[in-house]
């Protein structure tokens, strides 16, 4: 273990990456203070933290960089009622994006993203377990597995999927119909087969998790700061400056993990990121979550329903429209019309959200130092993972800040790799 100590550090971000590397580094014994506009404890948050589908999902390994969905993209894009959707206002923007895109848009770079996700997915449940022993989590997860299904349309992709998920020892249950009729008799068998991650487990509030986190890191001495983050500077070579619409606060080293809203602040460092967002949406059916036992995810419909304690969430499509377009009720219209398919006993619906899930090109993380700014770490790009993969980040950017020793392999989620 390195002898070295730092003395502080900044975190912009009260997501779920920002709190989970909070609390990691003042586990460490070193002073730290979040920064956001936003306060993970008010009742009315409603960030990415507080909308999110709620799956710890370690066997994710497979992203959207796949030779196989690519072909279906121009399809889907120019269907009003599929999976993925395009605010044409925003093409211009995402040119930079799509060309990236396309880069690793192949077999090799997609078993590299595969196993790379793999490295961190499979340290991710363990990372958790850490801390939520440490606070209290009745009502709050629910270890029954989660259930995909699909039909028998796309199964040269349902085939890719398990093919992969196999060669790196992911333990997968493939279930008929009638196996998932057994588990979820409700459901309306519109599909002809599916898999269960037995071991998967879910959250029944993605924000009361959040809370009890952060509650924990301000009872442990932790510090926060209600403000939004203009900038960050490095003064010198060992500190760096948060500056914030009202003042600046100085730090030995400086964490970015605000998710979608990080390009800003990569951008004024000078650090050319790819950074772009999909938009994901969420309704709820009140007093349903006992309609399904675990969380059912239907490929074809690139959607999913999760019971929760507001009740069932239906939550997914991606919408590729940046940070500022409005929400789209065509969006919101699908999801209705897909939980409606999976459920018919479903009767109103209420709280529609719209979230931002950060992604990158290659659809892996950034971790770790800025290129040009050794003493400013990155945390963010974590897609459709974030939730999953916020306490295993917090460890990893801990003990780079901790320069403790690794046997992970952090080079490629290095964000040198665009540059």
């Amino acid at each position: 273990m390195s002898s070295y100590r730092c003395k502080s550090v900044g975190v912009v971000g009260s997501g779920i990456q920002g709190v989970c590397t909070a609390y990691q580094l003042l586990k460490k014994n070193i002073p730290v203070t979040i920064f956001d506009k936003t306060d993970p404890l008010n009742p009315e948050y409603k960030m990415a933290s507080y909308g999110n589908a709620g799956h710890f999902s370690p066997y994710a390994v497979l992203q959207f960089n796949r030779p196989d969905i690519l072909y279906d993209v121009p399809k889907m894009l120019f269907s009003s009622s599929g999976p993925l959707a395009l605010k044409w206002n925003y093409v211009h923007k995402m040119v930079p994006w799509f060309v990236e895109y396309l880069k690793n848009c192949n077999k090799k770079s997609m078993l590299h993203t595969a196993k790379y996700m793999h490295q961190i997915l499979n340290l991710s449940v363990d990372a958790y377990d850490e801390i939520l022993k440490e606070i209290d989590t009745t009502n709050l997860v629910e270890k029954k597995g989660i259930i995909y299904v699909w039909t028998n349309k796309n199964l040269k992709s349902r085939n890719l999927e398990i093919k992969v998920r196999n060669d790196l020892g992911i333990k997968q249950k493939f279930l008929s119909t009638n196996e998932i009729l057994k588990l979820e008799p409700n459901l309306n068998p519109v599909f002809d087969a599916g898999v269960i991650y037995e071991d998967a487990m879910h959250a029944r509030s993605p924000h009361g998790i959040l809370k009890k986190i952060f509650e924990l890191f301000i009872n442990k001495g932790g510090k926060f700061v209600k403000a939004e983050v203009q900038k960050i500077n490095q003064v010198n070579s060992n500190q760096t400056e948060i500056v914030t619409e009202k003042q600046s606060y100085k730090f030995e080293k400086s964490v970015i993990a605000c998710g979608a809203f990080s390009k800003k602040i990569t951008d004024q460092l000078g650090e050319n990121i790819p950074l772009d967002t999909e938009r994901g949406y969420h309704v709820h059916f009140k007093h349903m979550d006992k309609l399904i036992e675990r969380p059912v995810i239907f490929l074809d419909r690139g959607f999913g329903l999760t019971p929760m304690n507001q009740g069932l969430r239906a939550v997914g499509t991606v919408e590729l429209g940046g940070l500022k377009n409005p929400p789209s009720k065509k969006r919101i219209k699908y999801l209705i019309r897909c939980a409606k398919e999976l459920l018919p006993q479903l009767d109103k619906h209420e709280d529609e959200w719209l979230g931002f899930r950060p992604t990158l090109p290659d659809f892996l993380p950034i971790i770790g130092p800025s290129k040009k700014n050794k003493n400013i770490i990155y945390a963010f790009g974590h897609h459709h993972l974030g939730w999953t993969l916020g306490a295993i980040t917090g460890k990893i950017v801990s003990g780079i800040i901790a320069e403790e020793k690794t046997n992970l392999d952090l080079s490629p989620y290095s964000s040198a790799r665009f540059n």
